[in-house]
């Protein structure tokens, strides 16, 4: 049975040493076996594996699917610190197909059943990459790290659409990391037994691939840019922060966070992560009998060994459904050696690992991850209560008050539109999406949740020790929902947006990568559309000033739409709009707001 506390959505590494696992665990017997011109062979041979991948001409990119970065994570690896790969020299592995993703386990949202375990595997530590056919020198290398919450996902992310726009200037890798109780089960028993955090380690581990193997893929190993949306920006976020944020530009120099995904981190022996970790086991028959936490002779963790995936994956999704709508339960936990502290505190001490930054979220994130139906002040009280049980009644009156409204109930008739930012009315009672106690409430999820988290790592990364800067953003076209911006740098031009915002954010990221500076040209950011009428008129994403608190720069990405019909507004007709505006004072005072969460952050946690 699970504990209450689940439907109320309340929601170390012992095993290696931080040196040990910072340390490069690949033997150095690497070496690009085929000429690169060969389209016949495409042969790598990484000492302890041989890949043969497979040319795309029509696309120039010699592509390498199902790279093996680390040894099964399965039997006595289970929840133990990633190792490196065993020797397989008896053949030469096909890598013209994706890998298994690993097992996953969805949201808080909807019915539970079991998950379709047909295209998932324990054994997922796998990689991808995407290499332009024809380069003569070392290019930038970019990391892709998925998002879905920790729960879901997996490294099939064409990176073609964003390498064909930059004209293939640069090196593209996809990667997969342990998901759900796999990759985050936490607990002390966990912590004395096996590894914390196993999958941000498949990330760190990743990394140091790059670093070993990359320059056999024609990449830069000094000049690595990673990147993530949702968890994969949370991951991100996490990797700047990783062991205190003492590695400096070990593993990656440049960093892009999309949407920063922030859930509520706990200590990993605190009271949830505990109970999680019962209910986990409970749920696939290895409850404890004793205070001690052991059955007969057996502990709890021998017993989780034992049993088989599809099991542990049924748990592990049905688990983390209880956790309340939109909400993921088996999230990073602070560990005191690759975690050290709490975002809202170690952002503040500027205390970064990687040099420059270009952060951004979405206009409207909270709306896919909060509660619907709530149409008054005190449905919107009971939501809060719920879903921050630290906060005292005063701790919950102040959030009130930094979220005013001038609305008492929602109005389900009411015209829904996206607002300005710069101008009312504001997100605090309006939006695409919703209005009124509704809207109150996605706002509050969308900052303290996605956006406030943007704000703290534009802050720590301006003007850092490292010689580094950050660039901050806003994805605004409508309905700016969590996720939407995907399309906008992973679909070809104009088969998501249109041909000239598809093209100017993906030539935003290519240049972060390559130059370590976001700004594009006037002529890629105002658009073919508008060339013929504005010629090359000024525009702010051409100059882009980096963020400061003293100058808290946002470029706001959005398109206006000629056509007056407001579903077009991403599609062909619509014209570029990027304005650069004042994030702290954006939606009425949301810096401030973010500066409230902050405080907050030890009762968050986050």
């Amino acid at each position: 049975m699970l504990l209450s506390f689940f439907t109320a959505s309340l929601c170390a590494f012992a095993a290696a040493s931080p040196s040990s696992s910072r340390a490069r665990p690949y033997a150095q017997h690497a070496k690009r076996q085929a000429d690169a011109g060969d389209s016949d062979s495409m042969t790598v041979d990484l000492g302890y594996e041989k890949y043969q991948g497979f040319r795309n001409e029509s696309q120039n990119l010699d592509i390498y699917y199902g790279i093996r970065y680390a040894k099964a994570p399965t039997g006595n690896l289970r929840w133990q610190a990633p190792r490196a790969p065993e020797s397989n020299r008896n053949s030469t592995i096909d890598a013209s197909s994706y890998p298994a993703q690993c097992p996953q386990s969805a949201a808080g949202v909807g019915r539970i059943r079991e998950v379709n375990n047909t295209a998932s595997s324990e054994d997922c530590l796998f990689l991808n990459v995407w290499s332009p056919s024809d380069a003569t020198e070392a290019l930038p290398v970019y990391v892709w790290i998925h998002g879905g919450g920790y729960g879901t996902g997996s490294g099939q992310q064409d990176q073609s659409p964003l390498l064909y726009t930059n004209n293939n200037s640069f090196v593209a890798v996809t990667i997969q990391y342990r998901l759900g109780a796999f990759g985050f089960l936490a607990g002390d028993e966990v912590a004395r037994r096996g590894a914390l955090n196993a999958g941000l380690l498949d990330q760190q581990m990743a990394l140091q691939w790059v670093q070993q193997y990359i320059h056999l893929f024609n990449g830069d190993a000094s000049r690595v840019t990673i990147a993530g949306e949702s968890a994969g920006a949370g991951s991100v976020m996490l990797l700047g922060m990783a062991y205190g944020g003492s590695m400096g530009t070990e593993l990656f120099s440049n960093s892009i966070a999309a949407s920063p995904y922030l859930p509520f981190q706990y200590y990993y022996k605190d009271w949830v992560p505990s109970q999680l970790y019962y209910a986990f086991a409970s749920y696939v028959g290895c409850a404890p009998t004793y205070p001690v936490g052991h059955i007969g002779g057996q502990d709890i963790f021998d017993c989780l060994l034992s049993v088989d995936t599809d099991t542990l994956m049924n748990a592990s999704a049905t688990v983390n459904q209880q956790g309340g709508y939109g909400t993921y339960l088996f999230t990073p936990v602070t560990d005191g050696v690759f975690i050290q502290d709490l975002p809202s505190r170690q952002f503040g001490r500027k205390a970064i690992n990687g040099a420059n930054m270009l952060v951004g979220n979405n206009a409207n994130e909270g709306a896919s991850f909060t509660m619907p139906d709530i149409e008054t002040i005190d449905d919107l009280v009971e939501y809060l209560v719920g879903k921050f049980p630290l906060f005292s009644n005063n701790d919950i009156a102040k959030l009130l008050y930094y979220y005013p409204t001038s609305n008492a109930t929602t109005n389900e008739n009411a015209t829904l539109f996206a607002t300005t930012g710069d101008s009312p009315p504001y997100a605090l009672n309006q939006s695409a999406q919703a209005t009124g106690q509704q809207q109150r409430a996605e706002l509050i999820v969308s900052e303290f949740q996605f956006v406030c988290p943007a704000y703290w790592m534009a802050e720590a990364y301006s003007d850092n020790d490292l010689g580094g800067n950050s660039w901050k953003y806003q994805f605004s076209i409508p309905p700016a929902y969590h996720g939407t911006d995907l399309a906008a740098y992973y679909d070809y031009p104009g088969e998501g947006f249109s041909v000239d915002f598809s093209v100017a954010f993906q030539k935003i990221f290519g240049n972060f990568i390559v130059d370590s500076n976001p700004s594009i040209s006037n002529v890629v950011a105002n658009g073919i559309t508008a060339w013929y009428t504005n010629g090359t008129q000024e525009n702010p994403a051409s100059d882009w000033p980096p963020y400061s608190i003293y100058a808290p720069n946002q470029l706001d990405l959005n398109t206006t739409c000629p056509s007056g019909d407001s579903d077009t507004c991403g599609g062909p007709d619509a014209v570029n709009i990027f304005r650069l505006t004042n994030s702290y004072t954006w939606e009425a005072g949301r810096g401030e707001r973010c500066d409230f969460w902050r405080a907050m952050g030890d009762r968050v946690p986050e």
